[in-house]
């Protein structure tokens, strides 16, 4: 049964269309459009969002602009944006359940995901970046023969974010804290599918007592609003998490302003599992690795390599595991995974599993729509397990949804060169008992997440980042990532 909705949710969504968040205020968008949000595990609308373009884009940055120049966010200590940082956090904290609804209400997820991660992590990471500036030098001193100078870390100035859908207030966090600690001021365009819980962070943020102008959210369409972002001549850094295909636009929109930029892109990540891992642990892991948020995690392991010793072994458990997922709306409390989180995301995972086997790939685990009662309107779809071919399409391409793709090898470099086929390059895992194997597969490798008998870990002071189609320009979580947002300047006099 779904819960119903916390009274706090129900006045947040009563406010119809929900408004732009500039410059400290609420309010509509320029020209008065909106755009229509919906449940995913229903298909019914949840509410109406006002849907800013250019112009409404480029009041935001004037606002950012304002605030970093003349409000006193930069030019404060960083222990006291850390207070205002570690209030947000508590804030954060305070409002878990009504957060963790709101977002699975807005993407899909169960309940429990989001209360059990994405929101506490959200605080975490204000925290550790609010700290870690805090023990920052501002000053470096370099000793060069014949001058007297030192490196200084200055915030860079307005710094704009373009999120997906997927973990959309979990990327919020790891994206603007690490910008918000070092002093920067930030323009956020979310997910058209997914806005509702970045709105109300606004709310907290706010009430934490961040300055007006320092947070501001434009929602609106990718077209409109996130082009007119990423080619807006007024911002100083862009950090964009997505698609290759758009990753490539807004790198090229970045470039003809000549504005670094940050692309997190998507994955087709590996598990390598040989003969003598953990079967049962690891078969119940992966499932659970491409179940999560139904499977719409760029990192998660959507190829599963099994040495051929235990594939019978290997495949009988996954099966278990996947076929007793228990599909559900977000809300219902019994719901192990919930909906994609359109019916556009559903018709694109049911089609590359219809192209894979039209290529020449078997079907081990048929997945498919699933009807969830109650709730028919909603785009539920099925795990499943696939088998053929390294070229087949659905063991090449990002897939976004809970199918994976099983291939057999026999030895150690069989299974490097079928890793290191992909053009992706984000997250793997290797599976064994032999530690001195794991890493040197793991080493061997390419992406920028090696994982060692588990998948999907996200520490923070370890660097999260990925290479090739993957992405460029820096990463998340790690302590380098507060350097990203603090611009070097070298000051130098002539020893006299």
């Amino acid at each position: 049964m779904r819960q119903k909705l916390l009274p706090e949710i129900e006045t947040f969504l009563g406010r119809q269309p929900l408004p732009l968040f500039i410059g400290g205020a609420w309010g509509p968008a320029e020209r008065g459009g909106h755009f229509e949000v919906r449940d995913p595990g229903e298909g019914q609308l949840l509410g109406r969002v006002a849907a800013g373009e250019a112009v409404d884009v480029d009041r935001a940055v004037r606002a950012a602009q304002t605030a970093f120049r003349s409000a006193p966010w930069a030019r404060l200590p960083a222990n006291d944006r850390a207070v205002i940082l570690h209030r947000l956090a508590d804030l954060l904290d305070r409002h878990r359940a009504a957060l963790a609804q709101l977002e699975s209400l807005d993407v899909g997820k169960p309940l429990a995901q989001a209360a059990g991660f994405d929101i506490p992590n959200v605080a975490q990471t204000l925290r550790y970046y609010a700290d870690l500036a805090v023990r920052t030098r501002a000053r470096e001193p370099i000793a060069v023969p014949g001058f007297e100078a030192h490196t200084l870390r200055v915030p860079y100035g307005v710094c704009a974010f373009i999120f997906p859908w997927n973990f959309p207030l979990l990327l919020v966090g790891w994206g603007i804290a690490p910008a918000l600690a070092a002093g920067n001021t930030v323009v956020i365009k979310p997910a058209e599918d997914t806005p509702l819980s970045t709105l109300y962070f606004c709310q907290l943020a706010e009430a934490a007592g961040v300055p007006p102008g320092v947070v501001n959210v434009v929602t609106g369409l990718g077209e409109t609003a996130g082009a007119a972002l990423a080619a807006h001549p007024g911002i100083q850094r862009l950090s964009f998490t997505g698609s290759p295909e758009v990753g490539r636009l807004i790198g090229a929109s970045c470039g003809r302003n000549l504005v670094p930029v940050k692309l997190e892109l998507g994955g087709k990540g590996a598990a390598v599992l040989f003969e003598d891992a953990e079967v049962e642990t690891a078969a119940q892991a992966l499932a659970g690795a491409i179940t999560l948020n139904t499977g719409q995690v760029c990192c998660t392991a959507t190829r599963w390599l099994v040495q051929r010793k235990i594939w019978d072994r290997f495949l009988e458990q996954a099966l278990h595991h996947l076929q007793a997922i228990r599909i559900g709306h977000g809300l219902d409390p019994e719901s192990q995974m919930g909906p994609v989180v359109s019916e556009k995301q559903r018709q694109r995972v049911l089609g590359y599993v219809q192209k894979g086997e039209q290529a020449g790939a078997r079907l081990l685990l048929a997945g498919g729509p699933a009807t969830v009662p109650g709730h028919e309107g909603g785009y539920y779809v099925k795990p499943a397990l696939l088998t053929g071919g390294p070229d087949n399409i659905s063991a090449r391409e990002e897939i976004f949804g809970p199918v994976a793709y099983l291939l057999p090898f026999e030895s150690e470099a069989e299974a490097i060169a079928l890793v290191n086929r992909s053009q992706y390059g984000l997250a793997n895992s290797v599976w064994s008992a032999d530690l001195g194997r794991a890493n040197r597969v793991a080493e061997a490798l390419v992406a920028g997440n090696s994982w060692i008998n588990a998948h999907n870990l996200f520490a923070h002071g370890i660097p999260y980042a990925g290479c090739n189609l993957s992405g460029l320009g820096g990463g998340v979580l790690g302590p380098e990532t507060l350097l990203d947002y603090l611009r070097a300047q070298s000051v130098v006099r002539p020893r006299s």
